[in-house]
């Protein structure tokens, strides 16, 4: 008992052992099978050669097809096609070696149909090792629904399947699922793992009705117009707990769960075309480099960091100012990301010493640069920090970049510097005026990628709505028409590392945000969402534009225009060419601005020096 309780504690030794058993145990069957259980006494040396054989091609061939690393309770048709792949392979070598060594009495005077029939029951036996646990929980699991939610599933694609799977394999769920029901006409009646497809999304109310629906989780691709109606319908039908699994980019290792289910916020109402990427791009522009990433605590620095992580960088040099986010990012990457090579570092982007230090150290040969002051109406009364932070920082990470080799240099820039009419939005166009000086004096492709807010993001306008709902309100819209794009941080930072990609050097590349929400719009769904009435139980008060800001953001100026790339989500603007001495003489200026006696003016002066239509 206690070697057998070692074994379990580590599961690949546990299978590779009882492999090792199964492969003997087939190779005695096949022999018992050839002589109808009566073995003569001279083929049991051939019966402990053809064991030891086994051992030397099927178990190497089992660990090259990954066989022992997979999880037991959610195996599935990757781990029957591996099984199949490695017993093919395995069983392909053997038969090459006795073929070429068959003139010799060690692998010869015995029935080679043996083969054949020891490498049908190693598959069989070790493919039922494999899927062992989940037929124990499908044939032993309670049918009954007693104590557990009566769940309808909506969307019978893919996502939908490995959630009901990951139902079915867990042995505590809460969830009874009584069937599926999707827009396709083709799913209708269709079953998957015993449960059925009972009709479509307008279907919602009759099928909640009439099997005793509980809750409902919505597993349709994000940002679809078929999630606002199953919500709705949802509701009508009497359903308070409609929850969601998030989208693909969300989810860290790509597989979906229980533990991924969530419930239903605004993000997912709002109507948002869904972003195509070229995953092979990305691929192979991250694996195997060094990527450092500044602003790394942030919103969108965060997410870069979990994005990146997935395409098996080399190491991931983590950057920020706030020791706390560094730590917990850190914490998280090594709990995701066990594998990989995480450095976390402290630093101020405008210690440019520091900064210099690190470059020097790790070398990095990608650079996303997020860091960054963005708020508004505080930049408006900091605009020195702004401009220290945004452009002197900005060029102190791209020197460094330069100095040390780094390939791609990618800034992170926002909507807000297209005509900005605030502090932060001129310094971020000074910023990636900056990148285009800054290109081309060396080795380092420097590309710039302007969007819009992102959902969630922390100061952005959903956690303020939400913290403002969950006190009563009021809620405080600054205008009732005030619009602004969105777009989902997984979905930006994706776009961000395409875009990076297929940087020439020089561009400033665009985000299609599709269209832009009004905000007043997105207060009251999150009203709603929260069980309340816009204006009855939760008020809606207007308190006026802030300093700095627009009734509506633009993604480019007239003259910029765009041309299409590969994309049908990024596009290039065409922005006219940096005058390098007029920046750097402004530079110099803002350099020396702490010494004047009006230091805000002066620096404000500089930047309409610079963005002429700031």
């Amino acid at each position: 008992m206690g070697i057998i309780n070692v074994l379990a504690k580590n599961k690949k030794i546990f299978f590779f052992v009882c492999d090792a058993i199964l492969i003997a145990l087939s190779v005695w069957l096949a022999f018992m099978v050839r002589f109808e259980a009566q073995i003569p006494g001279q083929y049991y040396q051939n019966i402990l050669r053809l064991v030891v054989l086994g051992w030397i091609f099927y178990l190497p061939s089992f660990v090259a097809n990954r066989l022992y690393s997979f999880s037991w309770s959610y195996v599935s048709t990757q781990e029957l096609i591996g099984i199949t792949r490695a017993t093919g392979i395995a069983l392909l070598s053997q038969i090459a070696l006795l073929f070429v060594f068959k003139n010799f009495s060690l692998f010869s005077g015995f029935p080679r149909s043996t083969i054949f029939i020891a490498a049908f029951f190693i598959f069989v036996f070790c493919g039922a090792l494999r899927f062992a646990k989940r037929i124990y929980l499908y044939l032993f699991k309670p049918k009954t629904s007693e104590g557990r939610s009566r769940i309808l599933i909506v969307g019978a694609g893919d996502t939908g399947e490995q959630l009901l799977r990951s139902i079915i394999g867990a042995t505590s769920s809460h969830y009874h699922p009584v069937g599926f029901v999707d827009p396709l006409e083709s799913r209708q009646g269709s079953i998957i793992h015993d449960i059925k497809v009972l009709g479509r999304l307008e279907d919602i109310p009759k099928v909640v009705s009439g099997y005793g629906v509980e809750e409902i989780i919505i597993t349709l691709a994000s940002g679809s117009k078929l999630i606002k109606e199953a919500v709705r319908l949802g509701k009508k039908a009497g359903i308070s707990k409609i929850k969601i699994v998030p989208p693909m980019a969300e989810i860290m290792n790509g597989n979906v769960t229980l533990a991924n289910v969530r419930r239903v916020e605004v993000e997912d109402l709002l109507e948002r075309d869904q972003v195509s990427l070229d995953t092979a791009m990305i691929g192979g522009f991250i694996r195997g480099k060094t990527v450092m990433i500044t602003g790394a605590a942030g919103s969108i620095g965060s997410e870069l960091c979990r994005q990146v992580a997935k395409f098996d960088p080399e190491k991931l040099v983590v950057l920020d100012q706030d020791e706390t986010g560094v730590f917990n990012m850190e914490n998280e990457l090594k709990k995701f990301f066990p594998g990989l090579s995480v450095a976390p570092m402290v630093a101020d982007i405008q210690n440019r010493g520091r900064i210099f230090e690190i470059f020097r150290e790790y070398k990095p040969q990608i650079v996303f640069h997020a860091a960054a002051y963005k708020h508004v109406p505080l930049m408006e009364a900091n605009s020195g920090e702004a401009v220290r932070n945004n452009i002197f920082g900005t060029k102190n990470v791209g020197e460094a970049a330069i100095e040390h080799g780094a390939r791609n240099f990618i800034f992170i820039s926002t909507d807000k510097a297209i005509n900005p009419t605030s502090v932060m939005g001129a310094t971020k166009r000074i910023g990636e005026m900056v990148c285009q000086y800054l290109n081309g004096k060396g080795e380092t492709r420097f590309v710039s990628v302007r969007f819009g807010n992102v959902l969630g993001s922390r100061g952005s306008v959903i956690p303020i709505f939400r913290a403002q709902i969950k006190r009563g309100g009021p809620v405080e819209v600054t205008h009732p028409e005030m619009k602004r794009y969105f777009m989902l941080t997984s979905e930006a930072c994706l776009l961000v590392m395409q875009a990076g990609a297929m940087g020439a050097g020089g561009e400033v590349f665009v985000l299609d945000m599709g269209q832009p929400i009004k905000i007043l719009d997105l207060a009251k769904e999150m009203i709603k969402l929260s069980g309340f009435e816009p204006d009855k139980d939760i008020p809606i008060v207007y308190i006026g534009i802030r300093p700095g800001e627009k009734l509506f953001e633009e993604l480019l100026t007239a003259q910029e225009n765009a041309r299409a790339t590969s994309s049908n989500k990024i596009f290039v603007a065409r922005l006219a060419e940096v005058d390098s001495s007029s920046l750097e003489r402004e530079l110099e200026r803002m350099v020396k601005g702490p010494a004047a006696a009006d230091n805000e003016a002066c620096y404000k002066e500089s930047l309409k020096r610079l963005v002429p239509n700031y």
